[in-house]
């Protein structure tokens, strides 16, 4: 049974603040496998902004670009300061204006009061409140919509080629946070969203010979809802986490995990449209049977690819995480596959952060 007062559902979308959202929308429809489904800009009446919404399952992009020459343009500006980010997580709810209302109550720094959209379809009621950086949360309550997205959206007929990447969902999203404020948000979390935290690793779990970093799992009353929360420690070198702040102009979010029921299609599928993944040495592999037990994929297959293993006592999971997605050194997706398993893949820390260390000692960052 769902405890949460404000009723959280699911991530409805997860919006993207992009220079050029029609050459965005290309990239991850050629890419991802999502599909174009909806459109605001010029030709809907829209003066400042244009948004491409694509779609696969239960993922939703929604990819959106300043129309006005303005630096000081709110888009303009944060793709300024960030390059291409996720600007908005948004939350699906049962009541919008109620859940604002909570989060507001408990301490949220509010963004955008309710608003109603209303067209043909239906109604959509939202609201915004801050999170990290300049990252906010929508309420979006859609429940009497029956359009394609959200009013002020055009509906795109024109079907277009996208390659099957099996990708199904959303699983979880990480945000990058400076160094001591890592409790901060998690205090945030629990206080304004119910959220409980579900996973605790130091930098002893999260550590190579060069850097570290610390991370506190944050997740809904149902579980479906995780939002792991990083930030830096000391170490010798500059960590994963400093160079996406450096390079990102603040916090913000660092990856997104898209889940999979079958990752080694999936990766197959997306390293062929283009995506590149980092890799860890061979040796990982040597004691893999030993330390995850039996599994149903193909020991050689996995390694082929890169693709990670974890156990813990529910089960097992796999992993892989891609190169960053634009030029900045900054967001980058995990794909993963649960058997079972709930956690993060603790066991695969030590590979993983030195393959990206690897790839940070190439631009010059580590």
């Amino acid at each position: 049974m769902n405890h949460d007062p404000l009723d959280l559902q699911a991530i409805d979308y997860v919006e993207f603040y992009v220079s050029n959202a029609l050459q965005a929308a290309h990239f991850y429809r050629t890419t991802l496998g999502l599909t174009p489904i909806a459109y605001a800009g010029l030709e809907t009446g829209i003066r400042d902004r244009a948004s491409y919404v694509l779609q696969r399952r239960n993922v939703r992009f929604v990819l959106t670009a300043p129309l006005s020459p303005d630096p000081n343009h709110p888009i303009a500006a944060h793709v300024a300061r960030h390059g291409d980010g996720v600007k908005d997580i948004a939350l699906r709810v049962r009541d919008a204006r109620a859940a604002y209302d909570l989060a507001v109550e408990r301490g949220a720094i509010s963004v955008r009061q309710p608003e109603l959209l209303e067209d043909e379809h239906g109604q959509v009621v939202r609201a915004s409140i801050a999170t990290y950086g300049d990252t906010i949360h929508t309420f979006v309550e859609r429940a009497g919509y029956a359009g394609r997205f959200m009013p002020g959206y055009h509906p795109i007929e024109t079907s277009v080629p996208v390659p099957d990447t099996d990708i199904a969902a959303i699983d979880h999203i990480v945000g990058n946070v400076e160094m001591g404020q890592m409790n901060t948000w998690v205090a945030y979390y629990a206080r304004v969203l119910g959220f409980e935290q579900l996973m605790h690793f130091d930098d002893q779990d999260i550590s190579t010979e060069f850097s570290a970093l610390m991370s506190k799992v944050m997740a809904d009353g149902t579980g479906k809802i995780k939002f792991p929360i990083n930030e830096p420690a000391a170490g010798r070198k500059k960590s994963q986490v400093d160079e996406y702040l450096e390079f990102y102009g603040g916090p913000g979010a660092q990856h997104i995990a898209l889940a999979t029921g079958e990752i080694i299609a999936s990766v197959d599928a997306l390293r062929a449209a283009g995506i590149p993944f980092l890799r860890v040495p061979d040796s990982y592999y040597d004691d893999l049977p030993a330390r995850v037990g039996p599994i149903k994929e193909d020991l050689h297959e996995l390694a082929q690819r890169g693709i990670l293993v974890d156990r813990d006592d529910e089960g097992y999971l796999l992993q892989i995480f891609s190169q960053p997605l634009q030029d900045r050194p900054t967001l980058f997706l995990e794909i993963i596959q649960r058997h079972g398993s709930r956690s993060f893949g603790k066991g695969n820390f030590k590979a993983l952060f030195e393959a990206l260390e690897q790839e940070q000692a190439k631009r010059g960052n580590l």
